[in-house]
């Protein structure tokens, strides 16, 4: 069967633009002659936005919106929030063409994707197929800039696909078995960019660069080796130099680390409202970066024009206070998107091999479980606001089942001491503390990135509900990417995050973060790695229930109906919840989210999301404007 996706949901308008409005912010620019006008700059058939269609109402031009970030990587969220992908998901997560005219899937194994005629990069040069085969032959294949060759999600059954080039605006990705998360995986918040600006990166190529020229880039850069210095300039993601041209909304324009990152309107983007003013409305974005303790206060004061990130539930008094105040500002409460709001995951693949088998015990994990009073969680840290149970998807996914959010949930400090009892763990020192196999008390050491108030209000709750059952925590915050190190390595029993980042799959969705596939589902990192390097480091899953994991992945991936896809996710939500890999505590505690007064079309109530919806991407923020054009 081979279906073609809709051009856009306004292909009709596309064929007939509207006369088009020059930007203020570009007019000089275009009047020296040093830009072309906007006729010249949008694709021959750009992305035709109908926000009357949609609900939201047109905007003006103009603006700059302020918004904090509290790590100076995370300007990185600018790509996020941009939201500009070959294919995207819309309000209702279904996917639609983006920066592609329109693709075509032939029983999701043969994709062709059709670009846009005279689509171009935010410096003017022409974005064609030729951007595809430059990151296919000489980046995703050249060994030294790709070591591991093209990325795993384009391995099916271990094959990779054929890939092929007709003409400047189709590129064609075949396999012999289906894969039919290759599109949805281009639409994530972190997309594999499958497409690279290849006139401005072959002057870091050796294949491409003058030899001299190269050589003196190589030593101005100080780095060790052309292909470090691709590396260094060839950051879709990261957003870190500002010289990468790019197709989102905003391009960077800021050379080097400031404390204020400025980003400027993208004079080639390819989407315009349906009565001709080229998107983004907002002219520029200002990003700071703040520490973690500052973004609330901030935000009470009226610095931030958007914000949710950095934001957490506890925030909530203190952005209405500021509102009542005085402030500039509303304060929406969003959904959230994550499976949990905290979860607990005990490392299987810890090094201390006592700890090792300890966690390793299925009973261990239920009871760890059991002994949490996730109502006095609730109550304390969410005003009851939020759902206790287990982790598992949230009520918005077909996959939903209350049995799941209920199981080795409930309050049950007996059965709790039952089971730790039915594992060995009887023995208990003078302070009733539980003693391991080989003697030493059963003190869990819990580490969590330190980000986060609630997950450390949180822990010293439970705190004293596992010391009711003979089990000491010890909290340790860390730095975030200090804790990842050590839960990779082996070195953490324990530690705390969000729950999956998808809490609301539909049976496209790939199941992989529930199979033992990436070392950052903190309870299996040394099994993902294995899968990740192809055997080549980490340790091979060693338990059924993970292996069973594995095997019910290659169902989806091999499946042909929605129908084989939904039973091969609810055997793994199953699994889940029977071995308790992450303890959740709640789910669905209210976001945050603050929004000037003069800013619009920012939905009233949403869904805060990593994957899908790339946190205000879905929310589409290039159609956000000020009501005067004035930030």
């Amino acid at each position: 069967m081979a279906f073609a996706a809709a051009l856009t949901p306004f292909a009709a308008l596309a064929e007939a633009l509207p006369p088009l409005t020059e930007s203020t912010f570009w007019k000089q620019e275009v009047d020296a002659g040093d830009l072309p006008p906007v006729a010249e700059r949008i694709p021959d058939a750009p992305l035709v936005i109908d926000l009357a269609a949609k609900g939201r109402a047109f905007g003006v031009q103009g603006g700059a919106l302020n918004t904090m970030v509290t790590r100076s990587k995370d300007i990185r969220q600018m790509v996020v929030y941009g939201y500009a992908r070959l294919v995207g998901y819309d309000a209702d997560y279904k996917l639609q063409a983006d920066i592609l005219k329109a693709y075509e899937v032939e029983d999701n194994k043969c994709f062709t994707l059709h670009l846009r005629p005279g689509h171009r990069w935010s410096d003017g040069s022409p974005f064609t197929s030729a951007d595809f085969r430059y990151w296919w032959k000489d980046v995703a294949n050249h060994p030294l800039l790709s070591p591991s060759g093209p990325p795993d999600f384009l391995r099916v059954e271990g094959e990779l696909p054929e890939v092929s080039f007709p003409d400047e605006t189709t590129v064609v990705f075949e396999w012999s078995h289906p894969n039919p998360g290759f599109l949805h995986h281009l639409a994530q918040a972190r997309p594999p960019f499958i497409y690279r600006p290849a006139a401005y990166l072959k002057q870091f190529h050796a294949d491409y660069a003058d030899p001299e020229s190269l050589a003196e880039e190589v030593d101005y850069a100080r780095v060790k080796s052309w292909a470090a210095l691709h590396n260094k300039y060839d950051n879709m993601y990261k957003f870190d130099n500002f010289e990468l041209p790019t197709l989102q909304p905003w391009m960077n324009a800021t050379a080097g680390k400031k404390i204020r990152q400025i980003f400027v309107r993208n004079p080639y983007y390819h989407r315009i409202d349906s009565k001709g003013v080229q998107l983004p409305y907002i002219d520029t974005v200002e990003m700071e970066i703040v520490s973690g303790g500052l973004v609330a206060a901030k935000s009470n004061a009226s610095e931030a024009d958007l914000q949710a990130r950095g934001l957490g539930f506890r925030d909530i008094p203190i952005l209405r206070k500021g509102e009542a105040d005085g402030g500039t500002y509303k304060t929406y409460l969003w959904g959230t998107g994550t499976a949990s709001q905290i979860a607990i995951y005990p490392n299987l693949n810890v090094n201390d091999p006592v700890w090792r088998a300890v966690l390793r015990d299925v009973r261990v994990r239920r009871a760890l479980s059991l002994a949490i009073n996730r109502a006095a969680v609730n109550k304390a840290l969410y005003f009851k606001l939020a759902k206790p149970g287990a982790m598992t998807v949230l009520e918005q996914s077909p996959f939903f089942d209350p049995a799941l959010r209920e199981a080795w949930a409930q309050f049950d400090p007996d059965l709790a001491n039952k089971l730790l009892d039915e594992a060995g763990l009887t023995e208990k020192d003078g302070y009733g503390i539980r003693k391991l196999p080989d003697g030493r008390p059963m003190e869990l050491i819990v580490e969590t990135a330190g980000e986060r108030q609630e997950v450390e209000n949180a822990l010293q709750i439970i705190t004293d509900d596992w010391r009711d059952v003979g089990v000491k925590l010890v909290m340790r915050p860390l730095d975030r990417d200090i804790l990842r190190n050590r839960v990779f390595s082996g070195t953490t029993a324990a530690s705390v995050w969000y729950g999956w980042d998808n809490g609301i799959p539909q049976p496209y969705t790939s199941p992989a973060y529930l199979a033992p596939t990436d070392q950052v589902f903190l309870a299996w990192p040394k099994w993902g790695q294995y899968h990740q390097t192809g055997g080549e480091a980490g340790e091979a899953p060693d338990m059924e229930p993970a292996k069973r994991l594995l095997e019910l992945l290659h169902d989806w991936e091999i499946a042909t109906t929605d129908e084989e896809r939904t039973a091969a996710w609810r055997a793994m939500l199953k699994i889940h919840a029977d071995q308790v890999y992450g303890i959740g505590l709640v789910a669905g505690a209210p976001q945050p989210v603050v929004v000037s007064n003069r800013l619009r079309n920012v939905p009233e109530r949403g869904i805060w999301a990593w994957d899908p919806g790339a946190h205000f991407g879905v929310h589409r923020m290039d159609e956000f404007f000020f009501e005067d054009g004035q930030g």
